[in-house]
């Protein structure tokens, strides 16, 4: 196990490290799989998973729920919400799907782009809604998970408190844009309310693949309403 979150540390780090400055927000990144899924027929219930690192490595340790689910990963490490804003057109709206599912948040607070504010994410994810909106796609937005320390920055201070009030913005933002609101923290959280349940996750922040099974039973019953 100790390995295993070496490995997944390392991974994060070269990620940082390996970006682009010249694309930022990685845009090429799913570019190719981009132009072949638009080559392909939409039978207009495309769903796509917009996200970070736990969305990537959501696909990477259980490739079968996606395809057996007909779902579109598009998760990159290590991104905040800015980032995924900018790509929001290409990577969502451009492949038409009729649900995204938004889980972003967790990046911003630990500070990977700088200083943490909550009005500039919840406002990065209420131009995604607003986008997804104008497109006529329906939204899920799903919780921060719960996390009480990130382990590439111990230093930030009160993460429980801020991944509560970040999702009670983000809860507050469904209800504005008539969106879904998708609690998985509340599945996921230890006992002490705080961080994440010791069988979910390797390190804390990223599920393993018993988290992502807990997630799984909550996400497809809100998608099969949805498409």
């Amino acid at each position: 196990m100790k390995k295993v979150i070496v490995v997944l540390l390392c991974l994060l780090a070269l990620s940082a490290g390996a970006r682009d400055k010249r694309d930022f927000a990685q845009m090429g990144r799913y570019e190719q799989a981009n132009m072949e899924l638009n080559m392909q027929r939409n039978n207009g219930k495309r769903v796509v998973l917009m996200g970070n690192s736990i969305t990537e490595g959501w696909v990477d340790m259980h490739p079968e729920f996606f395809r057996d689910n007909a779902l579109i990963g598009r998760g990159i490490s290590g991104q905040t919400t800015q980032e995924m804003l900018v790509r929001f057109r290409a990577d969502v709206i451009n492949l038409k799907p009729k649900v995204v599912v938004i889980l972003a948040g967790t990046n911003d607070i630990a500070e990977n782009a700088g200083n943490y504010r909550e009005d500039n994410t919840a406002g990065n994810i209420e131009t995604m809604l607003m986008m997804a909106k104008q497109a006529k796609i329906k939204a899920v937005v799903v919780s921060v998970l719960p996390t009480d320390q990130y382990p590439w920055n111990t230093s930030v201070n009160d993460v429980p408190g801020k991944v509560a009030s970040l999702n009670r913005r983000l809860q507050a933002l469904a209800k504005k844009y008539k969106a879904t609101y998708l609690d998985l923290f509340t599945p996921m959280v230890a006992k002490d309310g705080r961080k994440m349940n010791p069988a979910y996750a390797y390190d804390g922040v990223h599920p393993t693949l018993a988290g992502y099974a807990v997630m799984e039973q909550h996400l497809l019953p809100v998608l099969k309403k949805l498409r």
